[in-house]
């Protein structure tokens, strides 16, 4: 088993070297060359720029048992079709119950958006709470024990 992270703008980075070092579980960040990341404790992979050319690095190196770290839906669901476990960087844990309504819901958001109706806006996110890191690690943390 080992950690696969969708690094780009993720907010949980050092929460999951944290985690990885207790247990000691290998950790790898996957980044575009946009992007300049170090760690001492993880392994950092950085591929060419290209449309979803990190995502799709990130899951044809997942094996099964591996947990995937992303906020993109479209992985999440790649990552449950390799028998791999995914989280959201809120620690939303994705399974097989809840990633068809969640595509579904994101497909209908493009579709909004692309007709250029109002209420297909895109917000702000809400700001990151210490609660959200909370969440995150604790499920994080449960996933890593079934495994």
């Amino acid at each position: 088993m080992k950690i696969l992270v969708d690094a780009d703008a993720c907010p949980v980075k050092e929460i999951i070297e944290k985690v990885a070092k207790q247990k000691n579980i290998e950790v790898v960040m996957y980044i575009d060359s946009s992007h300049i990341l170090s760690s001492d404790y993880s392994k950092i992979v950085t591929i060419s720029k290209g449309r979803d050319a990190v995502d799709l690095a990130l899951i044809n190196d997942s094996e099964k048992g591996d947990v995937i770290v992303t906020q993109d839906y479209g992985v999440a669901s790649l990552a449950l079709g390799r028998s791999a476990y995914a989280i959201g960087n809120s620690g939303l844990i994705y399974d097989n119950n809840n990633i068809d309504k969640l595509m579904f819901e994101r497909f209908l958001g493009q579709k909004v958006r692309r007709a250029g109706r109002k209420g297909g806006k895109t917000f702000n996110p809400k700001k990151r709470t210490k609660e959200d890191d909370e969440r995150f690690e604790r499920n994080l943390l449960t996933i890593l024990d079934r495994g």
